[in-house]
């Protein structure tokens, strides 16, 4: 085959994959500008005249920049503790080649929520915690601490032990190692771990719905409000799924190029 025709097809294969990814995305955007009553439409209605409706129905029924706020609060605040113990955690690990705590942090992050939220929510009752941003932010850390050090892992494999060695002759304690050596040799992967940190912590649902009330709730838990049992509020929800996915986006967008070239130099260096 030649390599016209190979290039051809690695563009439809990417068109394809493009498709997959984008139509769903697209098809949230257009359905919060479409009336209420034309998003469920069968068949779908591409030809619509646009509304701003439902998002004046999401501002006029939700105090939407308050739960905005919250969900920056929680993300940022795990995402921060998530950095401070995966960060040293990650190259303890890898300095001491001993990875069975890095696999109990995974294990905790591929359990299920539910196994989780009984104790949690029984233990922040006991400390009057439930409704705090707090809570929040605790219990969401537990899902930033393993992507933070599952990320860095291969970064600081990657860095050659003899730089590390030498500067334990210079008289560094390892505290100083990591600051002022180890960390700024695996800046791309602390750039990718922040972001994707930041994006679970924003996007988790389960424990946001439990433990918040209504001054603490977050936008994915707020947004379920529009589901009801009698009527869901289509338009409304799609307005509020595409206003949610907005900062991740713009966050992914702004540093885009760090983020590609971290997440290509772990797979090659992992």
């Amino acid at each position: 085959m030649s390599e016209k025709w190979v290039d051809r097809l690695s563009h439809l294969q990417l068109a394809m994959v493009a498709l997959v990814v984008l139509a769903p995305v697209a098809w949230m955007v257009l359905s919060s500008f479409k009336p209420s009553s034309e998003v469920t439409a069968y068949p779908p209605k591409l030809l619509f005249s646009a509304t701003l409706d439902n998002y004046r129905q999401l501002f006029s029924t939700t105090p939407f920049a308050r739960y905005a706020l919250n969900s920056f609060l929680v993300s940022a605040g795990s995402t921060l503790i998530g950095l401070l113990l995966g960060v040293p955690a990650a190259f303890a690990v890898s300095w001491s080649r001993i990875t069975w705590p890095a696999t109990v942090t995974l294990m905790a992050r591929m359990a299920p929520g539910t196994l989780f939220l009984l104790p949690w929510y029984l233990l922040f009752s006991k400390l009057d915690l439930i409704g705090s941003a707090w809570a929040l932010i605790l219990t969401h850390a537990v899902i930033t601490m393993p992507i933070v050090i599952w990320v860095l892992l291969p970064f600081y494999d990657s860095v050659p032990r003899s730089i590390f060695e030498a500067a334990q002759v210079d008289g560094c304690a390892p505290l100083r190692i990591l600051m002022r050596i180890a960390l700024p040799l695996v800046m791309p992967g602390l750039t990718v771990a922040s972001i994707l940190a930041f994006v679970y912590s924003w996007n988790y649902f389960q424990f946001a719905l439990v433990l918040s009330n209504s001054d603490s709730k977050t936008l994915v838990a707020a947004a379920f409000n529009f589901i009801g049992e009698g009527a869901t509020f289509w338009g409304a929800l799609m307005a509020a799924a595409t206003l949610i996915a907005l900062p991740p986006l713009l966050l992914a967008f702004a540093v885009q190029r760090r983020l590609v070239s971290g997440l290509s130099i772990g797979a090659v260096k992992g």
